[in-house]
């Protein structure tokens, strides 16, 4: 069956209007990171690799075929115009690749690295310049009256010149894609690499490695012509949707690793925030107030909202803190089988209910409270998260506080 026949132009809207969403959803994500770093060149050879590859997919469907034909005035100019954005496409992603990878050698990415580096760029573009400047060169010899919007590969597949033409943009696009691939594919192997960059370097390999399918597709249909048989539909039909499911692949290659790490930092800052909920929670009602809620409010801000409050809060019961009441409670802790950090969070926990309650009866501040407590104060704020995480276990606050209460002699029982 052939599916641009039995679905018409829907089929074309679905082949080339999808990497075209995809690929201009993947320049505006990165677009803010792009203007906001404009002085690295990678954020910017990034942005113009998606916009070449969204601008062969827009000259490469049929109507804008059709379009560029008719406004010059020259039957199928539109073949070499988008063979030239194919071509310089893969001299980016190529030189993209290693200056990534630090000029082929093991060095950071984003340095172009050492003198064989410079040397392999230096040739990527001027391979891949004089490959464009030759498809000109030989459209121009070629004698192509007849547009075909589709098939030209293979209609033109014998004529002179364009024989040649179609070779040699086939022939740089499938070199192209194998070097990068395996570029690629070395550096997936480096270890220490951030998850995220591992998933979009994977998503990326995948993706070079379905631009060799069209390759194959169009290489396998322009040699059946050759032999004097019709393998068209590979060249009209598989090979345009190896190159959307490519399209699509590379976009998500490049968004991934940017878009996993955005999410992952805001999964971190939210979970961080519930994390202080308990002890928030317990200053709110303790202080008969709390943090403001706003939509507007970005994660990064209502965390550092959250932690400000309980802060403001400890400052505030300070001069309740009973120093020796820690210290009964921290032993008591340590006595029943707690760590030496968890005991620390029990007793900074029991000391804060204590000070509230001090607070709540206008009780005078205990012997015990030393000064303005400034370590103890110190020591409740470096450790909140882990203080707000055992409010959730009242049993254990609980047990520790009546220990901690019994005659000094009983503290030992457990030894």
């Amino acid at each position: 069956m052939n599916p641009s026949g039995f679905l018409g132009e829907p089929y074309s809207v679905l082949v080339f209007g999808t990497p075209i969403v995809f690929l201009a959803a993947a320049l505006v994500f990165k677009l803010p990171s792009i203007v906001s770093l404009w002085g690295d060149p990678l954020r910017r050879a990034v942005g113009g690799l998606l916009l070449l590859a969204c601008g062969i997919f827009v000259l490469a469907a049929p109507p804008a075929v059709a379009w560029t034909n008719r406004v010059t005035g020259v039957p199928n100019l539109a073949a070499p115009l988008v063979y030239s954005f194919l071509v310089a496409f893969c001299g980016a992603s190529l030189l993209l690749m290693i200056a990534w990878r630090g000029g082929l050698t093991g060095r950071s990415p984003g340095s172009a690295g050492s003198a064989k580096g410079r040397r392999a760029m230096r040739w990527v573009a001027v391979g891949h310049a004089g490959v464009i400047v030759a498809l000109w060169v030989l459209f121009a010899l070629a004698d192509v009256p007849v547009e075909r919007r589709r098939d030209l590969d293979t209609y033109y597949a014998r004529t002179p010149f364009m024989r040649e033409l179609i070779v040699l943009y086939l022939l740089a696009h499938t070199t192209s894609c194998v070097l990068t691939y395996r570029l690629v594919r070395n550096w997936i192997h480096t270890a220490g690499l951030d998850v995220w960059l591992r998933r979009g370097l994977r998503s990326l390999a995948v993706g070079y490695a379905a631009n060799l399918v069209f390759d194959a597709a169009k290489g396998t249909a322009v040699l059946a012509r050759w032999a004097g048989g019709d393998l068209d539909p590979l060249s009209t039909e598989l090979a345009p949707v190896a190159a959307c499911v490519a399209a699509v692949l590379i976009a998500t290659g490049f968004v991934l690793p940017h878009a996993g790490q955005y999410l992952r930092a805001r999964r971190q800052l939210r979970r961080a925030r519930r994390r202080l909920g308990p002890l928030y929670d317990l200053l709110r009602t303790a202080t008969g107030r709390g943090v403001p809620f706003s939509l507007r409010a970005t994660p990064e801000l209502r965390l550092i909202r959250r932690e400000t409050f309980i802060r403001d809060a400890l400052l505030q019961l300070a001069r309740h803190f009973d120093e020796e009441l820690r210290r009964r409670t921290y032993e008591a802790a340590v006595d029943l089988g707690h760590g030496a950090r968890r005991a620390g969070a029990l007793a900074a926990a029991v000391t804060i209910r204590d000070a509230i309650e001090a607070r709540a009866l206008s009780r005078d501040p205990s012997p015990h409270v030393t000064g303005h407590a400034t370590d103890l104060l110190t020591d409740l704020l470096q450790g909140i998260e882990a203080v707000s995480q055992v409010l959730n276990h009242p049993d254990e606050i609980e047990a520790v506080r009546t220990l901690a209460a019994a005659p000094a002699e009983s503290l030992h029982v457990y030894e």
